[in-house]
């Protein structure tokens, strides 16, 4: 007797299997060179499990953006959870944003890959992410624009979208092009030291050493 498709959802995680496979798939080949064939063979499962869990592909990309952007907004709560605690470095929230994100970043370049390929097209897809995640990380990011500014941190006449994308680009181009850094500079950007040290390049260049004040 053939077996179900639900039957064979049953056991490890294999929807997280399929988000991880598929947005290592669609960040290498793109949204029309992707197959789900080929997301299913990375994932170890059978090809029906992808129609069981997300339909068609497009729903399946969502889910993969879907569950990366869930994992950037956690970087904020770890934020949140620093402001909370009362720090005595006004800007700690910041700095411990800024390393949950280089360390989201360094375990999925991927995603990277995947937001320089959909953010330079007008599609549906480009809107959906702009729309859906984009949109709202960028409305939680100007407050703390404005405040760096209002701090004497950053100029005051320069618009905040500008700082705002430097940041991302500061962050997030040097694993966009890891295996350049490696041929120029030998590192390893998998390295834990190496991930550690670029989170505390970005927050100097944005914030200055811990406990400096305001210029």
């Amino acid at each position: 007797m053939r077996t179900s498709q639900a039957a064979l959802a049953d056991g490890p995680d294999r929807r997280a299997l399929i988000l991880e496979a598929a947005l290592v798939v669609f960040a290498e080949k793109g949204f029309d060179g992707a197959s789900t064939r080929e997301i299913a063979r990375r994932a170890a499962v059978p090809l029906g499990l992808l129609r069981y869990y997300f339909g068609d592909k497009l729903k399946l990309w969502q889910a993969a953006v879907d569950r990366a952007f869930a994992e950037v907004f956690s970087g904020v709560e770890v934020a949140n959870a620093v402001r909370l605690e009362g720090a005595g470095d006004e800007f700690a929230p910041i700095r411990a944003g800024i390393h949950a994100h280089v360390g989201f970043v360094a375990r999925h370049p991927e995603f990277v890959r995947l937001m320089h390929d959909e953010g330079k097209r007008r599609g549906p897809r480009m809107r959906w992410i702009v729309d859906r995640h984009v949109k709202p990380m960028f409305e939680r990011l100007l407050p703390l624009m404005r405040h760096l500014q209002k701090r004497g941190r950053l100029p005051k006449d320069v618009d905040p979208m500008h700082f705002a994308y430097a940041l991302i680009g500061a962050i997030d181009v040097i694993f966009h092009q890891a295996e350049e850094c490696r041929r120029l500079t030998g590192a390893d950007l998998t390295d834990p030291d190496v991930i550690t040290s670029h989170a505390r390049a970005v927050e100097h260049m944005l914030l200055g050493p811990p406990g400096a004040s305001a210029s």
